[in-house]
């Protein structure tokens, strides 16, 4: 029992002397490969970062010219004309003059309750819109 435990210490030994001593020569090849490769990835990363990053630009200048052009008012769907109807997202004009043709609208809800447009394109627009 002694003997397979010197045995195999003795192996372990010689096993990370060995390692420790061939690692010294190619430690110096092997970062300069990590080198080489972390470079390479990097230079084949750029440009898709910087096309996310465009994308994220456009996405917030979109998202500024909405809240501009919204000034958070909302649309009164009893007093707005057809064409600021149709103007809604998912609203054109068909929808926009069945909105008019049904007035007057105690609240919003009702263009869903009178069957006008489906909840969910009311969903899209009910943010928008006001009923006064």
């Amino acid at each position: 029992m002694k003997l397979r435990i010197c045995v195999g210490t003795g192996i372990a030994a010689l096993a990370l002397t060995c390692c420790i001593s061939g690692c010294g020569g190619d430690s110096a090849e092997r970062e300069a490969k990590i080198r080489e490769e972390a470079a390479k990835a990097a230079s084949q990363a750029k440009p898709v970062v910087e096309e996310a990053g465009r994308a994220v630009k456009a996405a917030a200048e979109g998202a500024k010219e909405g809240w501009e052009h919204s000034n958070g008012k909302r649309l009164d769907i009893n007093d707005a004309s057809e064409e600021d109807l149709a103007g809604l997202p998912g609203v054109d004009h068909r929808e926009a003059k069945r909105i008019v043709a049904s007035r007057p609208y105690r609240d919003t809800h009702e263009l869903v309750s009178k069957r006008v447009m489906s909840q969910a394109l009311y969903d899209r627009v009910k943010n928008d819109i006001t009923a006064k």
